[in-house]
């Protein structure tokens, strides 16, 4: 005797599922979900002509100017130009970087498509907990390969020809600054935190004083802070560029900010996780390396993942020092000729990339404290 098991209603599993469970479930619900699109379109109605009907997407020559003026004779609004993305798309993600050494960014991005390939499945697959150590490892030597990678060795090298950091602009220059940025700045915000809570005084005292006062003022004075006075400070013969200078401003900023939120995080562990520890035998090291701080992390994860996203979105202050990140390339582009007037286009296309990568950092964040059950008894 064989049993077949029946499916589910199309309607009950996959899209409609959803759409029935979460829009449509009542005939009020059905009505709120009608009467919001509704809405939504009304207020939306310009934009969406504006943007995509009467939009030109064609990259021939003067093909802008020709669209506006056959709209203002005609008595219309212009739709947008998005030529003036398409044909400086490459300006947008790379800025000066030399053409012919392009292979270098894709071949960064490949390493890091393939070190999150396998962080996705290790930490998926329960039998590979062993090999996570190793991924770990990857993440960690990848930054040194990807430096050698985007700046090379020499100018006088046939592999790898150097490519001076000042050369770095666009998208290029905002993932450089937000990555090392976030990368530098939470190690040091870690240390910062535990010297705040420490019983040596001196220890206490000078961490007290540097939180304070870097949270005390703008980045922007931090940002002019390492460009002016930080050569000073260094020897004669050690020169840095204005990226790596603008780098050490907005890690040590963004470690003032990083250490008070894993403060919050050390405050909420309560004493008993301490005595427990002291307990079984572990000395102040390893009792705060293995038992307070993954569970104080844990704990400030959506804190400490906002400040990364403000620090990401920070980089566009870069352009103040006179370098040219997204926001600085877009205003360049807005100079041309050809495409004055078109800053509409140019800043919505800025501002689209920066939601799209902000909301993946926020996105993974959630995603993140599901699997590590924050919030959850």
């Amino acid at each position: 005797m064989t049993t077949t098991a029946e499916k589910p209603p199309a309607t009950e599993v996959g899209v409609l599922g959803w759409l029935k469970k979460n829009l449509f479930s009542t005939w009020y619900d059905a009505l709120l979900t009608i009467g919001s699109l509704a809405f939504i379109y009304w207020v939306l109605r310009g934009v969406i002509e504006w943007a995509l009907v009467k939009a030109t997407f064609s990259t021939e020559p003067g093909i802008c100017k020709k669209a506006r003026a056959a709209a203002a004779a005609a008595g219309e609004t212009a739709g947008a130009c998005w030529s003036v993305v398409i044909t400086n798309i490459k300006v947008f993600m790379i800025g000066r970087y030399p053409g012919e050494e392009v292979w270098r960014i894709w071949a960064s991005l490949g390493i890091v498509a393939v070190l999150a390939a396998l962080t996705w499945w290790v930490w998926r697959a329960e039998a590979m907990r062993e090999k996570r150590r190793w991924v770990v490892i990857g993440w960690l030597l990848s930054f040194p390969v990807i430096t050698i990678l985007l700046r090379g060795f020499s100018e006088e090298s046939r592999v790898l020809p150097l490519v001076p950091t000042d050369l770095w602009s666009g998208l290029l220059l905002t993932f450089v600054l937000a990555i090392v940025g976030i990368v530098a700045s939470f190690p040091l915000g870690v240390l910062l935190a535990l010297g705040r809570r420490s019983t040596l005084p001196a220890l206490k005292v000078f961490c007290t004083m540097y939180i304070e006062l870097i949270r005390g003022v703008p980045l922007i004075s931090v940002l002019f802070m390492s460009q002016l006075l930080l050569p000073i400070f260094l020897p004669p013969q050690m020169r840095l560029g204005t990226v790596l200078r603008a780098l050490v401003g907005m890690t040590l900023f963004s470690a003032a900010y990083s250490a008070e939120n894993v403060r919050g995080g050390l405050a909420a562990i309560p004493i008993g996780q301490y005595e427990a520890a002291k307990a079984v035998g572990l000395n102040d090291v390893l009792m705060m390396a293995l038992i307070i701080l993954p569970q104080a992390i844990q704990k400030v994860i959506p804190a400490i993942v906002g400040q990364f996203i403000s620090l990401f979105k920070d980089t566009s202050l870069v352009v103040i020092i006179g370098l040219l990140d997204l926001l600085g390339v877009a205003k360049a582009v807005t100079g041309q000729t050809e495409y004055i007037g078109l800053q509409k286009e140019v800043y919505l296309f800025a501002a689209l990339i920066y939601f799209i990568c902000s909301y993946a950092m926020s996105y993974s964040s959630r995603r993140l404290e599901v699997a590590m059950g924050v919030g959850e008894r």
